[in-house]
């Protein structure tokens, strides 16, 4: 939300010291990665920024001029030396004599690579014909939302010339690719003086001879633009004032608890969807307008914000004064289908002889009045980044709207952006998915060593993990070890003891929030004891009962519950034990759970069946390594039970196995991930034991 003047400007971050004794290209990199740190010079992987740099040309040895520029998809906040693509620039001079016309300017893309300096690799992108033919050493592009307000605006020209004079130019609105490239290099020519250009509905171009000048010239120019946009909409009710009251945050998000699943259940339909949602101050403000539809309808303009979020948002048809939110979810089947026939009726408008086959029709973007917003994507770092471009899309609406009028991309240059086929080519080099991609998983007991290693599998394979366990520092030491291994975006912990029905509807709750629902419960939260059954306490009975039988009914029953509104399907992984089928002494209130756990994964696969829940079990034997239940005095009771001492306890575990191997906790993840994957789309009510072999718990 717009604040201070202050509040809004750039810091310079240029450090002399840090930059002290860098190379040309060691300086673009610097100066990309600070450009790229914050989200409102460019958003994530857009802009792009270039040096050219004389190299020692390793055939001749000749001294010769190489563009370094960044690579295809590549993001310049995090971009090392290898994502620069570099080029000859004679032979980029060189290609003008191969342009055929505007009408064939993408064949231009398939001379880039003859022009690669010293068999670099890293693909060349769409925009490199834009920096090489820039007569200045240093060029960024950027997606400032300053500067896009004004580039979005139905008076762009005049607005770029009253705010920045000749210092900075314009040029109307053109796809990104070689014939934009030419018209910069005409401007250039003709406007020796200026330091850049505002491209119109796209963003920024500067450049500068030495790397620090190019940088500080970026700043200043949307700061400029900043300071005049606030001084400009000091006054004016953004977005036409306000419309709808945000519910409290603890509403909010229990409202994105029950849209989101059902969301994900329609939009999945081709691959599992994984959602984000967002009630920051700015989405808020914006769903919460008078405007919010209108603007929506015109959809976003900067090439980069319409590719991650579509031709439009989808606004969801809520009133957080009537709180409607159950007429709402009953009528979301008729407003999903009504906004895929949109779709569908703009791709017959706007499609080509050439154009691919219609995408994914589904929306990315959902607006929720007095709610926020939520995004689906195929993974959860995609649903978040498409989340943060639509945040850049608001702020752009705000600018423009204050001061001008907002104008969205026109329909069919919109759709020759989302279907071009040079995007397409890209898509279709994209690697195949992993094998649990777009799925999400919630494991209790997810702290110990069963639990996060079935919790590092599933993550090895492309899924979301919501980690739930009673103890809260071991929690957060495993989510910081499998954070630092696999990213913040797909791991994600809930302090659930499940006895408590109260905390396992939350946890279901914070998992639909996080993600967007649930598609495999791995039920492995568990203790054990070890009594004679005249020294069995009732107290000890019931506490191996409430956790091990009613805890997995508990987790089960709300995982149902949120499997059948999303109505894909989904697997149940009950963790049981040996125990639960061949008897063990001193042992009846754990065996005897452990049995009632099984049966109970019997009566669900009976029950999931018809909605495509699959619920399964996997027996684990003497699993001692990282085990929680192996602390303390069930390792001392066992060590008892059978003559030995804790040291020995293993091995003769070990010897006593048919296959004299000792199960690990990663053994037990691999039988879990099995069951999770499609590998076993077929298999439900079953039991796999990994025990290495035990004669009295063969199944009969």
């Amino acid at each position: 939300m717009l604040k201070t003047v202050e509040d809004q400007l750039l810091d310079n971050r240029w450090d002399e010291a840090e930059a002290a004794g860098k190379s040309e290209s060691e300086l673009l990199l610097y100066r990309s990665n600070i450009l790229g740190s914050d989200m409102r010079v460019t958003n994530y992987g857009g802009g792009n920024t270039s040096a050219k740099v004389m190299e020692k040309d390793p055939l001749t040895g000749e001294e010769v001029e190489v563009l370094w520029v960044k690579g295809s998809g590549g993001d310049i906040g995090s971009i090392k030396m290898d994502g620069f693509a570099t080029l000859y620039m004679e032979k980029l001079e060189a290609l003008k004599g191969l342009y055929r016309g505007v009408e064939f300017e993408d064949e231009m893309v398939g001379y880039l690579p003859h022009c690669t300096f010293n068999l670099n690799s890293r693909a060349a992108s769409i925009d490199t014909p834009l920096h090489a033919y820039v007569p200045r050493k240093h060029v960024d592009h950027v997606h400032a939302d300053a500067i896009i307000a004004i580039a979005a605006s139905k008076n762009s020209k005049e607005l770029t010339q009253e705010i920045f004079g000749d210092k900075i130019g314009w040029l109307p609105w053109k796809k990104p690719g070689y014939e934009l490239g030419l018209w910069l290099n005409k401007f250039c020519v003709e406007n020796p003086d200026a330091d850049g250009v505002v491209l119109e509905s796209h963003g920024l171009f500067t450049w500068a001879d030495t790397a620090k000048d190019c940088y500080d010239m970026t700043i200043e120019v949307i700061n400029t633009a900043t300071k005049w946009l606030a001084e400009k909409s000091a006054s004016v009710p953004a977005f036409g004032g306000a419309k709808y009251d945000a519910l409290p945050p603890e509403e909010r998000r229990a409202v994105a608890a029950r849209l989101m699943p059902a969301i994900r259940g329609f939009v999945s339909g081709n691959q599992h969807m994984v959602g984000h949602f967002n009630d920051s101050d700015a989405v808020l403000e914006f769903v919460n307008a008078q405007n919010m539809e209108p603007l929506a309808a015109l959809g976003t303009s900067c090439p980069d914000h319409f590719l991650r979020t579509k031709i439009r948002p989808f606004v969801v048809d809520f009133d957080p004064s009537a709180k409607n939110l159950d007429a709402v979810l009953e009528g979301l089947p008729e407003q999903i289908a009504a906004y895929r026939e949109d779709y569908a009726a703009y791709y017959e408008r706007c499609k080509h002889d050439n154009s691919p086959a219609m995408r994914d029709p589904n929306a990315v973007v959902y607006l929720v009045p007095g709610v926020g917003m939520i995004t689906f994507a195929k993974d959860k770092a995609t649903a978040r980044i498409s989340g943060e471009f639509y945040v850049n899309a608001i702020n752009v609406m705000r600018g423009a709207s204050s001061v001008s009028e907002y104008v969205g991309l026109p329909e069919q240059e919109a759709f020759d952006i989302e279907y071009w086929l040079l995007e397409e080519a890209k898509l279709q080099r994209m690697p195949k998915p992993k094998s649990l991609a777009g799925r999400i998983a919630l494991v209790t007991g997810g702290a110990g060593g069963i639990g996060s290693a079935t919790a590092e599998r599933y993550l090895s394979e492309g899924a979301c993990v919501m980690l739930a366990d009673i103890n809260e520092d071991s929690l957060k030491a495993t989510k910081d070890n499998l954070v630092q291994r696999f990213g913040k975006d797909v791991v994600r912990t809930v302090a659930m003891n499940v006895t408590d029905e109260a905390a396992v509807v939350a946890a279901f709750a914070d998992t639909a929030v996080e993600f967007g629902g649930a598609d495999i419960l791995v039920s492995n939260a568990g203790i054990a004891s070890s009594a004679p059954v005249e020294e069995t306490s009732l107290a000890l009975w019931n506490k191996n009962m409430d956790i091990l039988s009613t805890g997995y009914f508990l987790v089960s029953r709300e995982a149902f519950k949120l499997m059948r509104v999303q109505d894909i399907g989904g697997a149940v992984i009950f963790v049981a034990s040996k125990n639960g089928l061949a008897a063990s002494p001193n042992a009846s209130a754990y065996c005897t759970a452990k049995a009632s756990e099984i049966h109970l994964a019997r009566c669900l696969a009976l029950e999931g069946a018809e909605a495509g829940i699959r619920v399964n079990v996997v027996n684990p034997d003497a699993v001692l390594r990282g085990s929680k239940i192996w602390e303390g005095e069930w390792l001392d009771q066992r060590a008892s039970t059978y003559g030995t001492d804790k040291e020995g306890l293993e091995e003769m575990y070990r010897k006593r196995s048919m296959l004299k191997r000792s199960v690990l906790p990663e053994d037990i993840a691999e039988a879990a991930y099995f069951f999770a994957a499609d590998t076993s789309a077929k298999s439900t009510g079953n039991i796999i034991n990994v025990d290495a072999g035990n004669v009295q718990a063969f199944t009969r």
